[in-house]
């Protein structure tokens, strides 16, 4: 199996070291008085814009107040920490970088550089950056914290290895085994093992009265789900026949209470109400493991009508980081999270509905030959962490971007891809349109490349900080969108990643 694309720079501590070393171009004149006052009056309304959480508009401030001095390296440190909070951590290790060739001493510009490098799996790298951060301030407390911390990561991940094996349904329960208390007043599916409609419903009440399912029953559910899963491919097809319809959702990341919501707004799933809910179900939300098993029960209630796609975040590291792993081993237990891990490898990777519209949760590839028949023959081998590269990466993991052709990935991972590449991808292969999620965005939804392409985002008000409405789409027989926006509805005093562990004070909100 290939190295998740998180693992792909765990080096040395000589090579982690290299990472950072840049070519330096030759630095530009200085300033004049009227540059640096308006490049200190554009920082100004950028401090302002992040401090009421809108990184997307203090990054342009940012960039700005950098065209006026392009020498202040607070600019590029604190556009940065604007990259890791929109998770674009190659863009964020590129400012944070140049920032630290600027001022070798502003302690900042490791800590978040280190955060970024940490949040791509590249451990010894961020290692390097927060002893930096020591040596600068010994007496520093928080620097010493983050150190103390990316230790602790190095070591869980090395003992995580040294026993990690394939063999997961030797370690598997067996829900037969386990007796409901008679205390316990929840749903229950009945001795034949099947999920019903009135389960499912009890399931939903339930849980939004903020108690948990039974263990016997959430098993049951994970088990009869991964053999739903193993049996599709790693591309499913939609039909949308006459008066039919069918309703795409982006990211919902642990918002249950939002996901609640769509279901009151658009009808909840049925055979004649059919779902495509396109990845990022869990992490940052601290209701993830609600999340998960209702689209899991309204999976196995609705195998041909209720699809999901796989996300980036349905991966081991980022479960690792952001808090599903966390949730799923306070609520329930540590070894289930192995059997999420083993049904999140068999998610189909992307969804064709009506034969022209392709449904992925991240975007197109870096090679433009890459094709449907290509993306269909991946098959079972779909069943592993995302590798360093490739089609499967790419597909959880690039974003749209504005210029003509291909460049690098904001995110340090996948690419981005123009306009020309979409139009391209799509005539080639008889689609029509590009939907895809992974980004958030202010009104729930944009429409990019001369209509070609999509991006639909689900988790209102984005951890409790983005401000951001959540949209879906509407997709008849005539496969063109309709849009549904709307706000955040409130949810229990849970804070967003409360269950992240170590890594909540690298990137919690």
């Amino acid at each position: 199996m290939s190295a998740p694309p998180h693992t792909m720079s765990d080096k040395s501590e000589s090579e982690a070291s290299d990472d950072v070393t840049m070519v330096s171009s030759p630095r530009p004149s200085p300033p004049s008085p009227e540059q640096l006052a308006k490049s200190e009056e554009l920082k100004g309304q950028a401090n302002t814009k992040f401090q009421e959480n809108h990184f997307s508009d203090a990054i342009e401030l940012y960039s700005a107040a950098l065209e006026q001095n392009p020498l202040n390296h607070v600019l590029f440190a604190n556009r940065a920490f604007c990259q890791i909070k929109l998770e674009n951590y190659g863009s964020a290790v590129a400012d944070a970088t140049e920032a630290i060739t600027l001022e070798p001493t502003y302690i900042k510009s490791y800590y978040r550089r280190g955060t970024a490098k940490l949040a791509l799996q590249q451990l010894k790298a961020a290692r390097t950056d927060f002893k930096s951060a020591c040596q600068l301030e010994p007496t520093n407390k928080d620097a010493r914290s983050k150190l103390n911390e990316c230790e602790k990561a190095i070591k869980k991940q090395n003992f995580e290895m040294a026993i990690q094996s394939d063999e997961i349904a030797s370690n598997e329960q067996n829900p037969e085994d386990i007796v409901v208390e008679d205390s316990y007043t929840g749903p229950r599916i009945g001795e034949e093992g099947e999920v019903t409609l009135k389960f499912v419903e009890d399931l939903l009440t339930h849980q939004k009265a903020e108690k948990k399912l039974h263990k016997k029953y959430a098993l049951q559910i994970l088990y009869k789900v991964r053999e739903i899963f193993k049996a599709e491919n790693s591309v499913v097809d939609v039909p949308v026949p006459e008066g039919a319809h069918v309703t795409v959702c982006g990211d919902v990341h642990g918002q249950y209470y939002d996901l609640c919501n769509i279901f009151e707004l658009n009808g909840k799933p049925s055979e004649t109400n059919p779902y495509l809910f396109n990845g990022d179900f869990v992490d940052r939300g601290s209701f993830s493991i609600e999340v998960i098993l209702q689209l899991f029960a309204y999976k196995c209630l609705y195998p041909k009508h209720f699809h999901l796609n796989r996300g980036n975040h349905e991966t081991i590291n980022m479960n690792k980081m952001y808090g599903f792993e966390g949730e799923v081993a306070a609520k329930y237990s540590k070894d289930m999270m192995r059997l999420f891990t083993d049904i999140f490898q068999w998610l189909p990777l992307a969804h064709v509905i009506g034969t022209k519209v392709l449904v992925v949760h991240g975007g197109l590839f870096s090679k433009e030959e890459t094709c449907l028949d290509d993306l269909r023959k991946i098959g079972s081998d779909r069943h592993q962490e995302p590798p360093d590269e490739g089609p499967m990466t790419e597909m959880l993991w690039s974003d749209p971007g504005p210029n003509k052709g291909l460049m690098p990935s904001k995110r340090g991972v996948g690419v981005a891809f123009g306009e020309d590449v979409t139009e391209k991808f799509l005539k080639a292969n008889g689609l029509e349109l590009l939907i895809r999620s992974h980004e958030c965005k202010d009104e729930g939804y944009e429409v990019e490349h001369g209509g070609k392409t999509i991006t639909v985002f689900s988790a209102p008000n984005y951890c409790d900080q983005m401000g951001n409405k959540g949209a879906f789409i509407h997709l008849d027989k005539t496969l063109k969108p309709k849009f549904t926006t709307f706000t955040a509805v409130p949810h229990p005093a849970v804070r967003p990643m409360q269950y992240a562990g170590m890594y909540g004070s690298f990137f919690g909100s």
